[in-house]
Parts: C-alpha cells; sequence; structure tokens
C-alpha cells in the first residue's frame, strides 16, 4: 500500500476530492478526474431505478459535458480491491490506455495505482 502522502500534490487533490464526495453523499464510491487543462469534475455513485452509474462513469461523462477532451488522471475512493473493468473503460475512452487511475480506501489510503489500458 501507498499513502495517498506519497502522490504529487495534484493526484492527491483528486483522491481528496473523491474521499469527500463519497462521506459528503452517503454513498458507496466518490471519484474524481483531471483533465488536460487541470480542471477537475467530482461524482459519486449514481443508483436510480432508471440510471446506475459508478462514480467514475459519472465523473467522466461531467468531463466529457463540460467540453475537456482528454484526461490526465483519475481516482475512485472505494471499499473495492481493484477498479472495474467499465471504470478503466470509461477513463481510457477519454484519456488513454495510459492514463493512471488511482484506488484509495474509505481512509484515503492509496490501495493500488493503474492505468486505463
Amino acid at each position: 500500500m501507498t499513502e495517498s502522502t506519497d502522490l504529487g500534490p495534484e493526484d492527491r487533490k483528486i483522491v481528496t476530492l473523491a474521499r469527500s464526495a463519497r462521506a459528503r453523499n452517503g454513498v458507496p464510491e466518490g471519484a474524481a478526474v483531471r483533465d488536460e487543462t487541470g480542471r477537475t469534475y467530482v461524482a459519486g455513485t449514481v443508483q436510480l431505478e432508471s440510471l446506475r452509474l459508478s462514480a467514475l462513469q459519472t465523473a467522466v461523462a461531467m468531463a466529457v459535458a463540460s467540453g475537456a477532451t482528454s484526461l490526465e488522471a483519475a481516482a475512485i475512493v472505494s471499499e473495492a480491491e481493484a477498479p472495474s473493468d467499465a471504470d478503466r473503460a470509461a477513463v481510457r475512452d477519454l484519456g488513454g490506455p495510459s492514463t493512471p487511475v488511482l484506488l484509495a480506501g474509505p481512509d484515503g489510503v492509496l490501495r493500488r495505482s493503474v492505468t486505463a489500458g
């Protein structure tokens, strides 16, 4: 395991934002992405009867809807042991296969860092 403090300041920021979204909204996951201009998009899990999106899928959708053309990094705060294939695919679609996907536990400690590819 890697402490989130071992991350650079911009990656630490998106982990913190994802953690805050999870706690504030009382949802299973929080996520944040950083686009090519440095803007961040933060979201929680969406669980409606007619629409279900993971927090990371929601954050990517928000970035796309706001005009982002690429991603620099993504972060998820969750109890999960690894990012789902669907989450990695969403990041890959916008950011490409080498985009880092950071997974932290609810305590903010980084559990895993993988690429979207």
